[in-house]
């Protein structure tokens, strides 16, 4: 550029920002898990370099590991980025307010002086000559909308203003500025500054050239070594802007600083620019420019304590003002459902429940026997409490009066005879959730009292395996058939397997959903009870470190004195259909999930005692999600719920020793004993005898009255 000549006011290009996607996923995970209602100030980074295009600037680039790193893999990894040549770091400050009122009600003003102020102290101390990168610090003022991923946000570029304005001399390519030698010279040393890691990521330098035309790149500290050895000094930086005309912003606080620091009035400055990674001095600027010293007017006087104003508020296409970006409409629909399906739960952790282990529920495999009202209920509520793992086992198919009460299935799940209901289930919910891991799995539990023919066996037998396996390689098993029978094998096995068993069971206006007790036998010896993942183990162990100290906890079958048998046969239709309140089964679905996430939340797992509200003996005040009951019965008619206990009994045909002893022992042929045979469950835990005992009992009247004139208190039963 020609000679202006003095009088014009020199003007900078304004520093432009870029935000990258990855730093605002960064800043939601940060403020649900670390800021939460947390409005301080974050210390962040920003990165620019140079400008390397004639028609494009470079902004200061926000990344996602511009915000403080979450682990000390982060962190190593931020080190090493360091004196990467195209990633000059900046610090900055971030406010990110809990709403936008708040964010609209900042003091803005006040904020970028704050900022300035600290830039103000920084030249003072000396603090520059250290680190010239603090002449460049911002301010970022953001809002996050959680809910609809969009984020408000404004940049500032503190900016010291000298009064009176600097003036341009003038202001020429570079290479119009420099001899041949000295050009190249200049190219050398600067790409030799670029390439070192230790000064690559500089941006101000100054630039020394000698009288023999050599010329060196040199740090701003050695500038009171420069002044006194006759070199010609420029004041380097990297200059993001690429207008021919202009220098960057970057400039104005560097004027500044030597102006203030060093009480210069005339200053060579050098806006380095580069052309594919070298120095090119076509495109950099080399320009005068005077700055007015008179009266003792210079920034402030050179007194620290007379701050002079500040600009810098990032402009909007010309205008002040804020921007807004919203990332719902370019982020994959599943990602887009995952966090928003998480964010409920994440708030939960962090206003009232700092213990919820998220990650732990995400991992817990659920399998579900039964895909019917309680099991579509189940399926969605595991869900929404962060349930990714589900498995549904049913044999049934979708008939036309599913649909309005079973909330998985709709009317084209009815058509052509039906789809099956756990295929159907699944497909349903993963077209609510994209990212749960559902698989559905056709099949029917073997059940006592429904004898089996010998050309079935084989079949049966390899159901029976299968429920086994499915059973092993789940955490948590959901008993929600509509049949007592049907829940037999799925208690003796999760008995055995010592898994978590969650049972819910519906009448009509009543419900009943319990947690099963530990296993009885020790789980060590169980060869066929070996589990697939850590938490499966965490809480087998669990178990053994407590049976021996406490009475274990009944299951489902615990307070029967008969063996289950056929309860489908000779039904009339409302038998035949699941006549209930339609109220009642998200119900007890609610509750059957809430047990379960209490199990996996109590120290002693599933070894838990069963606790009551108003209890001095459950200590439920130390657990944040309430009490940790063993049955809870509800009525609705009533509307009224109850909480109850009932032990593990020695004659249980389901998960009493005896029983799964014998299982282990014998097998399947165990099995089918009992599904063949309704007398051998009865038999062998030993309920026949019990029960010819009960009948061998009599009861004797006694009514003589003779001396007694009170007929109420004659009355009495004698066993």
């Amino acid at each position: 550029m020609a000679d202006t000549g003095k009088g014009t006011i020199l003007q900078f290009a304004p520093f432009q920002s870029f935000v990258d996607e990855g730093f605002w996923h960064k800043l939601s995970s940060f403020k649900l898990n670390k800021l939460r209602l947390d409005e301080s100030p974050i210390p962040i980074t920003g990165f620019y370099a140079p400008c390397s295009h004639p028609q494009v600037s470079n902004h200061l680039t926000l990344l996602a590991e511009s915000l403080p790193a979450d682990s000390d893999e982060e962190s190593s990894s931020l080190l090493a980025s360091q004196g990467n040549r195209n990633r000059c770091p900046v610090p900055g400050i971030l406010l990110n307010t809990n709403t936008l009122e708040s964010f609209y009600a900042l003091d803005k003003q006040s904020l970028l002086k704050a900022e300035a102020k600290k830039i103000w102290d920084d030249i003072y101390s000396g603090k520059v000559e250290e680190d010239s990168s603090v002449l460049l610090r911002f301010l970022v003022i953001s809002f996050a909308d959680l809910k609809k991923w969009s984020f408000h946000y404004w940049f500032a570029f503190p900016a010291l203003v000298l009064d009176p304005p600097a003036t341009l001399v003038n202001l020429k390519p570079a290479s119009q500025c420099f001899t041949s030698v000295e050009a190249e010279s200049v190219s050398s040393a600067c790409n030799e500054w670029r390439s070192k890691s230790s000064t690559a990521d500089i941006p101000f330098f100054l630039v020394s050239i000698g009288s023999n035309s050599v010329a060196t790149l040199r740090h701003l500290r050695e500038w009171e070594t420069c002044q006194n050895n006759g070199q010609k000094i420029l004041f380097g930086f990297y200059d993001p802007c690429h207008l021919p005309h202009n220098p960057g912003w970057p400039l104005r606080n560097y004027l500044a600083y030597f102006c203030s620091r060093w009480g210069l009035g005339k200053i060579h400055f050098f806006c380095y620019r580069e052309n594919r990674g070298f120095a090119d001095l076509g495109l950099s600027l080399v320009g005068e420019a005077e700055i007015s010293l008179s009266q003792g007017r210079s920034i402030g006087g050179r007194n620290h304590q007379n701050m002079p104003n500040v600009v810098g508020w990032e402009l909007n296409k010309g205008k002040k003002g804020l921007r807004c970006i919203s990332l719902a409409k370019t982020m994959d629909p599943t990602r887009l459902a995952v966090s928003a399906a998480d964010l409920n739960l994440k708030l939960m952790r962090w206003r009232t429940l700092p213990s919820l282990n998220l990650e732990m529920l995400a991992s817990t495999r659920c399998l579900l026997l039964g895909a019917g009202t309680l099991g579509c209920q189940v399926a969605r509520m595991l869900m929404a409490w962060g349930v990714r793992k589900i498995t549904l086992v049913d044999s049934g198919k979708v008939s036309m009066s599913n649909p309005i009460r079973q909330s998985l299935y709709a009317l084209d799940d009815c058509l052509n005879g039906g789809k099956f209901k756990a295929v159907a289930a699944v497909e349903s919910l993963k077209r609510i959730f994209p990212a749960v891991e559902a698989e559905g799995v056709v099949m029917a539990i073997p059940m006592p009292g429904h004898p089996v023919s010998s050309q079935e066996e084989s079949n049966i037998l390899q159901d029976c395996r299968h429920l086994s396996d499915l059973i092993n390689s789940h955490d948590a098993i959901f008993l929600l058939t509509d049949t007592r029978e049907s829940r037999w094998l799925p208690s003796l096995l999760c008995a055995s397997a010592n898994k978590i068993t969650i049972t819910a069971a519906l009448g009509f206006d009543s419900f009943l959903v319990m947690r099963h007790g530990a296993g009885p036998l020790d789980a060590l010896h169980n060869s066929q009870a070996e589990t697939s993942n850590k938490l499966s183990a965490s809480m087998e162990n669990l178990s053994l470190s407590n049976q021996k100290e406490s009475v274990r906890l009944g299951c489902y079958f615990c307070n029967d004195v008969v063996a289950p048998i056929d309860s489908t046969a000779n039904r009339t239709l409302d038998q035949q259909c699941t006549v209930t309140r339609p109220g009642l089964a998200p119900i007890a679905s609610a509750l059957a999930v809430e047990l379960l996430v209490g199990v996996l939340h109590h120290p002693s797992g599933i070894c838990a005692k069963a606790e009551f509200a108003n209890s001095n003996d459950n200590g439920s005040t130390e657990q944040p999600l309430g009490i940790l009951p063993h049955q809870i019965r509800g009525s609705i008619s009533q509307f009224s719920q109850m909480t109850l206990v009932g032990h593990a009994s020695t004659c249980c045909t389901a998960c009493c020793s005896t029983v799964v002893s014998e299982y282990r022992t014998k097998g399947m042929d165990f099995i089918l004993q009992a599904i063949n045979h309704p007398t051998y469950l009865e038999d062998l835990t030993g309920l026949t005898e019990l029960m010819k005992s009960a009948g061998s009992y009599t009861l004797d009247w006694d009514n003589d009255s003779e001396n007694d004139d009170n007929d109420d208190d004659d009355d009495c039963v004698e066993i």
